[in-house]
């Protein structure tokens, strides 16, 4: 095909631009791989699901594009491409899975099986109804809330009265909890691991012919501009690792505002000897709510020592900006 020379122009710098575009997205996977806790450093490693797919559009794009730049960008582009399915891979379908889930012929009728639920429900959300609609249905035994402040509490304060156990931690900005649960409580109580003002929960559960559960709520901040991700990371691997009771089984749920392929939490799992069900099953995004295909895992789900998971599930929109997760569960005799 014959072009004018004004559209020759134009296709070369078109090329060009792809070429920089590809160059920029290899640097930033490049960068992503130091150990470093510079917030735009870490923030890389929450998308490299979206990156995967931005680059292979990219790729589409470039094989339609002829120009001496083409070669070199599909070779950026692979190579984009390659890094993120690296750290993704434990992640994906195709590898082996980390835990097994239990049998169903074990259901919540066995005393010591529950369920349990985490909730992000978004401080600056009004939509109270949607979220007390969605807890009622999936009714769990144990429920964490995350982002209350005083006036989620009130308005969740019908759903909460149904719970044996509640303690409530609202706090006027995004990082205030509830716990709530009808499993018998040993102790419950909230510890500031790192910051001041983000809260972890640590319970002991004991459901009937079980021995004690350690449940575990969590929810650093995020790695934003300003906020390097030094003390989220110490809250994160804390969390599992300098439990108030060191039991041998438990549980931990919440928003990590962390994915579970970064260098942070694969130290707080293998420091701690977690299990990850996402592993060798999927992503399963859980954040922006409404944007799932292009989203990551923010909201996690694990477990340790002899207990068994049943299955685990994002849940569908409930107004939030973060999707809910929900775990059956059985513990050990």
């Amino acid at each position: 095909m014959q072009f004018s020379a004004r559209q020759e122009v134009v296709i070369r710098k078109f090329a060009a631009t792809l070429f920089v575009i590809a160059a920029l997205l290899l640097a930033a996977v490049l960068v992503s791989l130091v150990p470093s806790d510079a917030w735009f450093i870490r923030t890389v490693d929450l998308v490299r699901e979206p990156l995967i797919y931005l680059a292979a559009l990219l790729l589409i794009v470039v094989l339609f594009v002829g120009s001496s730049w083409r070669w070199a960008t599909i070779g950026l582009l692979a190579l984009t491409i390659g890094l993120n399915i690296w750290r993704l891979w434990p992640y994906s379908a195709l590898a082996p899975t980390q835990i097994a889930l239990a049998e169903t012929a074990q259901t919540r009728s066995d005393d010591r099986c529950f369920s349990a639920m985490s909730v992000n429900v978004k401080v600056k959300n009004t939509q109270y109804a949607e979220v007390m609609e969605q807890v009622r249905r999936y009714d769990p035994d144990l429920l964490f809330l995350m982002e209350t402040d005083q006036a989620w509490v009130q308005a969740l304060e019908p759903v909460l009265a149904e719970y044996d156990h509640v303690q409530r931690h609202p706090q006027p900005e995004a990082f205030g909890l509830v716990f709530a649960t009808r499993l018998p409580v040993l102790k419950s109580n909230v510890v500031e691991n790192t910051y001041r003002d983000t809260p972890t929960l640590y319970a002991t559960v004991q459901p009937q012919g079980s021995v004690p559960i350690e449940f575990i709520g969590l929810h650093p901040k995020p790695p934003l501009p300003g906020w390097n991700t030094e003390m989220r990371d110490e809250n994160i691997v804390n969390a599992g690792t300098q439990t108030p009771d060191r039991l041998p089984n438990a549980i931990v749920m919440g928003d990590f505002n962390d994915v579970p392929w970064s260098r942070t939490t694969t130290e707080f799992r293998e420091t701690g000897n977690w299990r990850d069900p996402r592993i060798g099953r999927g992503t399963f995004a859980t954040f922006p709510a409404d944007w799932l295909l292009l989203g990551w895992p923010l909201d996690q789900i694990m477990v340790k020592g002899d207990m068994k998971l049943q299955s685990f599930e994002v849940l569908p929109h409930n107004s939030s900006d973060h999707r809910a997760i929900i775990g059956n569960f059985c513990g050990p005799a």
